[in-house]
């Protein structure tokens, strides 16, 4: 039987993380009494766009670590990959939450994402070349 034994931490790290984004717009919802949409308040949509791009890049590039662990990814790299979409996703959303506009934290944090998620895709081609080359010989 595989276990898993570093992504699942990430995947509770994200959980908690999405939680709170979602927390956030209820309170939010509560104290502006909008049910449904922003209603045009600013605030409001900046905190629905900071869980909804969450929800936009955080699972598909999560399943990329769990991926990379069954195939055999080094715990350090996990790690450090895990560690590196963290930080990413807590400054774009510190950097949207501040600003409608573009900020630091938002670019940062987009350029961190996309980073981790490069990495993931890079890593996986070159594998299933070296698994078709490896098979071919």
């Amino acid at each position: 039987m595989l276990i898993l034994e570093i992504t699942p931490l990430y995947l509770g790290l994200f959980l908690i993380m999405m939680l709170w984004f979602s927390f956030r717009i209820i309170k939010l919802r509560r104290k502006l009494r909008i049910g449904l949409g922003d209603g045009g308040n600013g605030e409001l949509l900046r905190a629905i766009r900071v869980h909804g791009n969450f929800i936009e890049q955080v699972p598909l590039t999560i399943l990329g670590l769990v991926i990379m662990e069954l195939q055999g990814m080094h715990y350090i790299i996990l790690h450090i990959l895990g560690i590196t979409l963290l930080i990413g996703r807590l400054l774009h959303a510190k950097g949207i939450t501040e600003s409608a506009g573009t900020s630091k934290g938002r670019f940062l944090g987009s350029a961190i994402t996309f980073g981790v998620q490069i990495i993931l895709a890079i890593s996986f081609i070159l594998n299933f070349i070296h698994l078709v080359i490896k098979e071919s010989i």
